[in-house]
This record gives C-alpha cells, sequence and structure tokens, in this order.
C-alpha cells in the first residue's frame, strides 16, 4: 500500500485528486492539509511514503515545505502538483529534492502513474515538464558533457549502469531485473551514486546521466 499525504489550498482541487487517487486500490491517501505550514506537520506525523504537494499555498509554499521535509525527513518522498509549468518552479522544484512534478491539468491516469512511479524508488516528470528539462540542458550540451563525464569518472562500472538505467526513468525493480541483482543491492549502488556525486535526487542523476552522454533525449 502507497500511503500518501495530500496539501493543496483548494477544498476541491484535494477531493478532485484524492478521488482520482483512490480509484488505485494500492493508493491511500492517509492525511490532508490546506496551506504548507500544516502540511509539514501532518506529513511529519503520518510519515507516508509520499508527501504531494501544491506548489502554490499560503503561508508556506510547496517549495518550501519540500525543503523542509528533505531537511527532517529525506525518506519521504516529495512530489509537486501544480498548474504551473514555468521554468522557475521547475528549477526550484528540482532543487528542493523532489522526485516528481505533476501537473493539475494532466490526465488522470498520468498523476496514478507519477505516484506509482514515485512510491517504486523511481523519479517522475510530467511529459510537458520533461520536455522543458530536455530543452533547457540540450543547451551548450557539449560544453557540460565534458565536465559530466569527469564527475562519473568517480563510479564504478557497475554503478554506470544504475546510473544509466536510473536516466531511463526505471524503478528499482527494473534495475534489479536487468541487471539481475537484489533490489537491495540497487537501492545501495543508487544511495552511493547519489552521495558520490553530492545529487539529491533521482531526477538529478537522471539529468547528469544525460547531460554525460549515457542516454540520448
Amino acid at each position: 500500500m502507497i500511503r500518501l499525504v495530500l496539501a493543496d489550498d483548494e477544498a476541491m482541487i484535494r477531493a478532485g485528486v484524492r478521488s482520482i487517487l483512490t480509484t488505485d486500490p494500492e493508493i491511500e491517501v492517509v492525511a490532508e492539509a490546506a496551506d504548507g505550514r500544516e502540511a509539514v506537520d501532518v506529513v511529519l506525523a503520518n510519515r507516508p511514503d509520499i508527501a504531494l504537494l501544491d506548489i502554490r499555498m499560503p503561508r508556506l509554499d510547496g517549495l518550501a515545505a519540500a525543503e523542509q521535509l528533505r531537511a527532517t525527513a529525506p525518506e519521504i518522498a516529495v512530489v509537486m502538483l501544480t498548474t504551473f509549468d514555468e521554468d522557475e518552479y521547475v528549477a526550484r522544484a528540482l532543487a528542493t529534492g523532489a522526485a516528481g512534478f505533476l501537473l493539475k491539468a494532466a490526465d488522470p491516469r498520468e498523476l496514478i502513474m507519477g505516484v506509482r512511479a514515485v512510491a517504486d524508488g523511481a523519479a517522475y516528470l510530467s511529459p510537458r515538464i520533461a520536455q522543458k528539462v530536455i530543452v533547457q540542458f540540450s543547451g551548450g550540451r557539449m560544453s557540460r558533457q565534458e565536465t559530466a563525464r569527469k564527475e562519473l569518472a568517480a563510479l564504478t562500472p557497475r554503478e554506470l549502469d544504475v546510473l544509466s538505467l536510473v536516466g531511463r526513468g526505471r524503478s528499482n525493480q527494473d534495475i534489479a531485473r536487468e541487471l539481475f541483482v537484489s533490489e537491495g543491492t540497487v537501492k545501495s549502488h543508487v544511495s552511493a551514486i547519489l552521495l558520490r556525486l553530492r545529487l539529491n535526487n533521482r531526477v538529478q542523476a537522471a539529468i547528469l546521466a544525460y547531460e554525460a552522454g549515457l542516454i540520448d533525449s
């Protein structure tokens, strides 16, 4: 069961998102919050698998709430939910260590797919957001490729294999199956990669893998 806390300042949005998510029998919305400060308190009280946070909320916005949660409960995955896809929001969300970024206007199936992907240990960006990220990091890619490859020189061959698959959006389970290792081994490799490369999450790892040429767009 995927335990989730939902935070949005609009009651109708919360009701709609809850209605969509609970069509999946494996997702349980254990609590809700109407602003950012309440969201932090509710998440810390319930310790869910995922905190689904609206970006624009009163008292404390979703991005600031995500930063607090990363500092106090880094084991809880944060997914940002918004009607906006401006570059500044994408960049800030990635910087907070968010594991996913979903648009409210997306297909309901995408909402469920994104939550399940993050719960399975993968990162998930709404396709519109993913396209923006690729475009943003495509400019001047050759100049960054050398720097990125130097950073990856610190990794072992097996860690490079894992990073390549993380960059392709594979979950820990998928990577374990593909590399014929246990899921626990994959988790250890991912943790080592993030620590060695000083990255906050799998999204940033995927971007670095793309910049280094391990994967293409």
